[in-house]
């Protein structure tokens, strides 16, 4: 029963990164140890406290509960400090995932915010494009588009931003302007691979212009913003990234809008850690402090 405090440990961070690969490196141990230590804790307990999972490790319910008691053992180390002090609890490594524009003028304003006055926080941030997953072992937080299905969960409204058609004004100097719908349906669209997009409320193109044939089409949202740039055809692009631009030039706001919502889920044990807490709190901060840019009113 000697080792059991540290074998509670190394448990919480598999739980915290879903992979024992990655709990090693973080542990400076290799990954023999980390299966040795959670093998010792089973027997100890009397059970299993981690599962297989699509995407690494979950918690088991018996897991659930030692994690409890291994983050009720961190807090109590952590609170010996140094030199009498006691330590900044916003500390450690936060795992988190985001499409590609919350991720590079959201996410990443508000972690350099965060970062100034706790540096012993590092943050990983995971651009992707999808629903929210069942199993998020190894991340403490998903931002998705569209409110999320998801169980074991608990899922926040972030804030909404709004999406329009946009053109360079050289693709409009050669091409002409569209001044109805009706003409817009004679250009190509920049926007996502239909084949590959799996988030419905994305699809928004395909209802509100369906005649309109697909010119380039990307994975990435930049590619969008950049591809309308360079005059591939228009783009149907957040207003948040494409008002950056003054080359990039807004067409029919008021008959082409769609405005949809950012949702954060979070893992029912990822807000009681201080470092994710925070994480989450500046995340909504800061996408208070940008709703006239992601309302398109920038």
């Amino acid at each position: 029963m000697d080792t059991m405090p540290n074998d509670l440990l190394v448990l919480l961070t598999v739980s915290r990164t879903g992979k024992f690969s990655t709990a090693a490196r973080a542990l400076k141990v290799n990954h023999t140890t980390i299966s040795r230590r959670i093998a010792a804790l089973e027997k100890s307990l009397g059970g299993r406290v981690l599962s297989r999972a699509a995407e690494g490790w979950e918690l088991t319910e018996l897991g659930t509960a030692a994690v409890r008691v291994a983050e009720q053992v961190e807090s109590a180390v952590d609170s010996l400090g140094e030199s009498g002090q006691a330590p900044d609890p916003i500390t450690g490594v936060v795992r988190m995932s985001a499409t590609d524009g919350f991720s590079a003028y959201i996410a990443s304003a508000a972690v350099a915010k965060l970062r100034r006055q706790h540096p012993g926080l590092s943050v990983e941030i995971i651009t992707v494009t999808r629903q929210a997953l069942q199993q998020r072992s190894g991340l403490d937080i998903e931002i998705v588009v569209g409110e999320p299905q998801v169980h074991r969960a608990e899922a926040l409204r972030l804030g909404e931003y709004a999406l329009g058609m946009y053109a360079s004004t050289d693709y409009l100097e050669t091409n002409g302007t569209p001044s109805t719908v009706a003409e817009l349906m004679d250009h190509q669209l920049v926007y996502f691979v239909d084949a590959m997009l799996h988030v419905d409320d994305l699809d928004a193109p395909r209802r509100l212009v369906p005649a309109m044939r697909d010119g380039l089409t990307s994975t990435n949202v930049f590619v969008h913003v950049e591809a309308t740039r360079a005059g591939a055809g228009i783009g149907f692009l957040p207003c948040f990234m494409a008002d950056r631009h003054p080359d990039l030039v807004r067409l029919l706001p008021d008959e082409l809008t769609e405005r949809l919502p950012y949702w954060m889920v979070l893992r029912p044990d990822s807000l009681r850690r201080p470092a994710v807490a925070a994480v989450v709190r500046a995340l909504r901060e800061e996408t208070v402090a940008q709703q006239d840019a992601l309302a398109g009113r920038g």
